[in-house]
Parts: structure tokens; sequence; C-alpha cells
């Protein structure tokens, strides 16, 4: 599945897309700092990516990990620096909302920090019962020699 935006193109298909510039990404970002490559290329081979390229650069990436019936997770949402302010991560965040294989979920999470206002505008909201919801953390999982 390729949609094409005006210079950019946001595409399904992994083959086209740079896993290395992906892991240089996501290896430096708050959520996943020192992630190892290999635990980047297993994600994207078990996740649906969402990739938005420039040619053959890759500019911004989203996966959403999913059993395709009944949930999914969406992670690793980002557009580099030198491409913000264009709307594309709505457009990404469109594609993802859009697509064939999530409809019909009973339940779509996220985890920001800073980018609320942006997912609210899909209908993402807070937890209705957080108290329901738990979590196994483990920050600093990749710093462990266990990590990939």
């Amino acid at each position: 599945m390729t949609m094409h935006t005006d210079r950019y193109e946001i595409t399904t298909d992994i083959a086209r897309m740079d896993v290395q510039a992906i892991h240089a990404f996501l290896s430096q970002t708050y959520w996943s700092p020192g992630i190892p490559f290999s635990l980047v290329q297993r994600a994207v081979a078990n996740s649906l990516c969402f990739g938005v390229l420039l040619g053959t650069e890759q500019i911004g990436f989203a996966r959403v990990v999913t059993d395709k019936a009944t949930f999914a997770y969406l992670a690793d949402v980002y557009v580099l620096e030198a491409h913000r302010g264009q709307g594309l991560s709505r457009r990404i965040i469109e594609h993802v909302i859009a697509h064939p294989e999530l409809q019909g979920l009973r339940r779509m999470l996220l985890a920001t920090r800073d980018a609320h206002g942006l997912y609210a505008q899909y209908g993402f909201k807070p937890l209705a019962e957080p108290e329901r919801m738990m979590e196994v953390h483990r920050p600093h999982a990749y710093a462990s020699n266990g990590a990939g």
C-alpha cells in the first residue's frame, strides 16, 4: 500500500524502508535510547510499518504492533527534523487510521510524552479506566547484554 503526498511517499512496503536510517533515529530518541540494530530489524519485520520516503531517503516512520483483528499499538512515530512542519506526522497517522488491516479494532493504544494534541485529532484519548491497565516497564532494557 502506497500513498503519494506532494514530494513524499508513504508506503507499507518494508523492502523499501531503510532500517539503518530508522535505527539511527530511534536509537537517539527518548523512548528507545541505545536500541540495538538487531531489535529494530526484528521490530520492523514483525510489525505493520509505514515509511515516509523522499525518493529513496527514509525521512519518517511509524509502526503498528497488531493482531489485525482486535488490538493495535502504535509506536515509533517520527519525522526527521528537516522535514517537520509540512503536515507529514498528520499524514502518517491518517494513513495508519485508514489502513484496511486496522479497521474494526476494539482498541488501539500508543504512548507519547509530547504529541497528545496530534493524536487527539484522530480520536486518541487518555485511558478511560487506567486502573485496569498494567505494565511491565524496563526503561533500561537496551543497556543490558540480553537486548538482542
